[in-house]
């Protein structure tokens, strides 16, 4: 059934339904604009109980038919993601293989929408194995590319309330009271051995600040947390706990050899690789932070919030007129 409702021109939409969802930087031509419009209402009418028929799923519909061309796909893998999940993907990456790959993340770990769209602020694709490590000339070549795999670079621990400064043992005790997105962050596999484990060295105590234990690879890796900046006498501490927990706790016929993670607020990567050649136990040095990169928040664009301010479209002219005046 054809809608009799005139069809809204160009400068009638608001701004950014006339923006990309298709990839393109350009806006909408008036008639993409209109037949979209016209075509929304004439579903609305057809379907009146259906949901979802408005201008803006139309546009994210036409954006995913453009983005994942092959049908395939459909009931392999974006089938088994929401439609939520679908418009994550698209409306915070514009690059093809991230959008793929961050799918199939999903689809296969069941995440939720949320913990997609946190995935995607924090660059996980690219945080993944990015860590400095010694694995390559401590393990052996085949378990060494599969240790990597362990790390990531920075960790993300925004999900962390900590008023600053903060200690090291503040920070350990929030990571115990949010652990499941402490491990959520660490990755996929990981459980909780033990938080201080204790390790009697010949009648002399030491303390592991956090043991965990990856199923995957049937591998117990050592954490130990820094507030500060690396330096090179942590790399010999974090390597005295991982050959100790290799030797009192790692059953040899079982698991894979120990390795450990240092993390730290910050680091000189020359003094990281200096310190990673002299330890003879396999490790990875990262940074933390409790922020997300600002760039990955999906925020409009400075150019974007100036488009959308001073566009004339609005009822009432641009909204740039419409601010209060700051009153410093």
């Amino acid at each position: 059934a054809a809608s009799r409702t005139s069809t809204p021109t160009t400068s009638s939409l608001p701004a950014p339904d006339r923006f990309a969802l298709s990839g393109r930087a350009e806006p909408f031509s008036e008639t993409e604009s209109a037949l979209v419009d016209r075509l929304a209402g004439d579903l609305r009418a057809e379907f009146p109980d259906m949901r979802g028929l408005n201008r803006s799923n139309l546009y994210a519909m036409r954006a995913f038919a453009t983005a994942w061309p092959d049908r395939a796909i459909v009931p392999t893998l974006l089938g088994r993601l929401s439609w939520g999940h679908v418009r994550c993907l698209l409306d915070r990456l514009d690059d093809p293989g991230d959008r793929s790959w961050y799918a199939a993340e999903a689809s296969d770990r069941g995440w939720t929408l949320a913990v997609l769209e946190h995935q995607i602020a924090t660059d996980l694709r690219r945080r993944i194995a990015a860590a400095p490590s010694n694995f390559h000339d401590r393990l052996p070549t085949s378990d060494s590319e599969v240790a990597q795999q362990l790390t990531r670079d920075p960790y993300v621990f925004e999900f962390l309330d900590l008023a600053a400064p903060a200690l090291e043992r503040d920070i350990e005790q929030a990571l115990m009271d949010r652990l499941q997105e402490t491990l959520l962050e660490f990755g996929r596999g990981f459980t909780f051995a033990g938080r201080q484990v204790h390790l009697d060295v010949d009648g002399e105590a030491f303390f592991v600040d956090l043991l965990l234990f990856n199923v995957h690879q049937l591998r117990y890796v050592v954490v130990e947390l820094k507030i500060g900046r690396f330096k090179p006498d942590y790399a010999g501490q974090l390597g005295f706990y991982v050959a100790a927990v290799d030797d009192k706790i790692r059953d040899p016929a079982l698991h894979a050899p120990t390795v450990g993670i240092l993390l730290c607020a910050s680091r000189n990567d020359a003094v990281v690789r200096y310190a990673l050649a002299r330890s003879t136990a396999p490790m990875a040095v990262a940074n933390y932070t409790t922020q997300p990169d600002p760039d990955r928040l999906g925020l409009p664009r400075p150019a974007e919030l100036a488009a959308i301010l001073h566009d004339p479209s609005h009822a009432g002219g641009p909204l740039s007129n419409r601010l209060p005046e700051s009153t410093g």
